[in-house]
């Protein structure tokens, strides 16, 4: 698969498969993209665990917030990371320590190495892409919402 290129299918499989995501780099602000798609994700089902050493023992839209990957008590099916394309080597690294199955870059973070390494391990990986904005378009949402998806159907799509 190409460095930023994936198909609908390949992209899908990482969201059903998911049911708790870390989200690294989570923000406290509601202005923050962060914070934005970690409610959004809340909203279609997903558990999403904030990591911020900055807050960490807060709280972000009702979830307590770990100061890393380590720190989360429970299994994590995917990683997302809203930080620097160079923070994103040892989330990588944490990612793979921690069983992931999977770690997502947000748009504008792509580091061809941590891919590398990611897969390597079997994790599945995406990079330049924002699950939100992937799901909505995925389930159709986005056409629903005026969004051009380039596809004319009467039918709404379901991603689960």
């Amino acid at each position: 698969m190409s460095q930023t290129t994936y198909t609908s299918d390949y992209l899908a499989g990482i969201l059903k498969s998911a049911k708790t995501i870390a989200m690294v780099g989570a923000s406290p602000k509601s202005i923050r993209p962060s914070y934005i798609v970690m409610k959004y994700l809340q909203k279609k089902g997903y558990r999403v665990i904030p990591v911020n050493p900055g807050v960490a023992g807060q709280e972000i839209l009702g979830e307590k917030v770990y100061a890393s990957l380590s720190d989360i008590p429970e299994k994590v099916d995917m990683v997302d990371i809203f930080r620097s394309s160079e923070a994103a080597g040892p989330i990588v690294d944490e990612a793979i320590a921690i069983g992931a199955a999977s770690v997502w870059m947000q748009i504008g973070v792509i580091n061809p190495e941590a891919a590398a390494k990611a897969e390597a391990a079997g994790l599945k990986t995406v990079m330049d892409r924002c699950p939100k904005i992937e799901y909505s378009r995925l389930s159709g949402e986005a056409g629903w919402m005026g969004i051009n998806s380039n596809l004319v159907s009467t039918r709404r799509q379901h991603l689960l």
